[in-house]
């Protein structure tokens, strides 16, 4: 999408942005997601400098799925799912190789082996003919009965589905939890970044205050001063808001997931973002 508005222009000065009393500068702050990197800090430790990880903004040619993937510098999760085109996307396959990966899916190391789910679709093919046999040579009341059990499974299945669901979509209400559910619409709506990359322009734009507001630059002279988690001027939030998230500029999620969206258009991550953008 075309850009409708300059989103900010930088400017070196000592003040603080609106409630912010200091920005971080040019150093980039770590925090986790996605990124296959070296040894890095967890992500509360929110320790110094990680590599930068260049994520394409185009969508990946689906490769044939092999069953295990050695893990290359450079490679995430959500480029992985998506080069083939995994079905659950990155959450699955994270969920897939949580005992191999740990409790960040940032820290994805070169050389991990991965398990691409490539094993329990074999195993479903598998027992499709034995099904499909058992279907032909049943009765009309076994059919009933198949049906009517079948009826109950998929009932059960949905409900468990949807606890599933429910669980997944509780989010804290800080700036972990904001950005995971920003993260979350984002893959859903197809657009890129990750949770590094989001953490490390936040700190530097408004140090985590979602209140934040710059009152002293060219926007805000001009009357659209910068607002949010990402510092955001309003015709830039209106013009790549996300549907399904607030239309409140100050919403840490909209907030984070229009930014998001405009970096995507303009820079093709906002993991591409290092500075005044």
């Amino acid at each position: 999408m075309a850009s409708k508005a300059k989103h900010r222009r930088p400017k070196n000065s000592p003040l603080a942005r609106g409630l912010v009393t200091a920005g971080t500068g040019g150093a980039a702050l770590a925090f986790p997601l996605l990124a296959a990197t070296t040894a890095e800090a967890a992500p509360a430790e929110h320790t110094a400098a990680t590599a930068k990880v260049d994520l394409a903004p185009t969508a990946a040619v689906h490769q044939d799925t092999p069953a295990t993937y050695s893990v290359v510098w450079g490679d995430s999760l959500s480029k992985i799912a998506d080069a083939y085109g995994l079905s659950g996307g990155w959450q699955k396959l994270y969920e897939d190789n949580r005992s191999a990966i740990g409790g960040n899916p940032s820290l994805i190391q070169p050389g991990l082996t991965l398990t691409l789910g490539t094993e329990s679709a074999s195993e479903s093919a598998s027992q499709a003919p034995a099904d499909s046999t058992a279907d032909q040579s049943a009765t009309a009341d076994q059919s009933a009965t198949a049906d009517q059990s079948a009826s109950a499974d998929q009932g059960a299945s949905a409900d468990t589905g949807a606890a599933v669901e429910a669980s997944a979509k509780t989010y804290s209400d800080n700036l972990d939890g904001w950005i995971r559910e920003s993260l979350d619409v984002m893959a859903a709506q197809g657009i890129p970044g990750s949770y590094d990359g989001i953490y490390r322009n936040i700190m530097r734009e408004s140090s985590g205050n979602p209140s934040a507001i710059n009152n002293w630059d060219s926007n805000a002279a001009a009357g659209t001063p910068s607002k949010g988690l990402l510092q955001v001027i309003d015709p830039t939030f209106q013009a790549y808001h996300v549907p399904g998230t607030s239309t409140d500029s100050y919403d840490p999620v909209a907030n984070i997931t229009a930014a998001s969206n405009y970096a995507a258009d303009r820079y093709g991550s906002i993991d591409n973002v290092n500075g005044p953008y």
